[in-house]
């Protein structure tokens, strides 16, 4: 996927905590709503495809490595392939939040991963990753400043270019 060159760059602010956590707390509804389609459909695999019986569903390891893996994967794809298209989430576009590189691009699928990696790791620090957002002098969390990414706020659209 080529990057895609942002317009709005000059009219542009860091986002700050509040506005992102609003954000992460409706993508993290959307993720669990994913979470729970794949679960089923693994659940489906297991007993259709494999033919195990409702007792053996869950049991052994390799049932569960297969379905954490599935899990992880599928919650990487939706934000990896929303933050490269059009640099949002769903829950990042109701809070007119954007990411993008330093020059105002889409981001890489290694700055994704990247991303998506530090974001566990600041949350698992409890939140800290995060909370680096009140201290950065540019508002920048783990996540972004391992990424080198940035996270904005978009202007409101004006009624002008609403009613065009």
């Amino acid at each position: 996927m080529m990057q895609r060159q942002f317009d709005q760059l000059d009219d542009v602010w860091p986002a700050g905590l509040g506005r992102r956590l609003g954000a992460m707390l409706y993508d993290a509804l959307l993720v669990i709503a994913i979470w729970i389609l794949l679960a089923v459909l693994h659940v489906v695999f297991v007993r259709q495809v494999l033919g195990l019986g409702a007792d053996e569903v869950g049991a052994g390891s390799l049932q569960r490595f297969t379905l954490q893996l599935l899990l992880v994967a599928g919650a990487f794809l939706f934000f990896a392939f929303s933050w490269m298209r059009g640099g949002m989430t769903l829950g990042m576009q109701a809070w007119r939040l954007r990411v993008q590189t330093r020059g105002g691009r889409s981001i890489t699928l290694r700055q994704s991963l990247v991303r998506f990696l530090v974001a566990w790791l600041s949350l698992a620090a409890f939140g800290l990753g995060y909370l680096w957002v009140l201290f950065d002098s540019e508002r920048r969390s783990w996540p972004d400043i391992a990424s080198n990414t940035r996270v904005v706020v978009l202007p409101r659209a004006s009624r002008r270019q609403s009613s065009a």
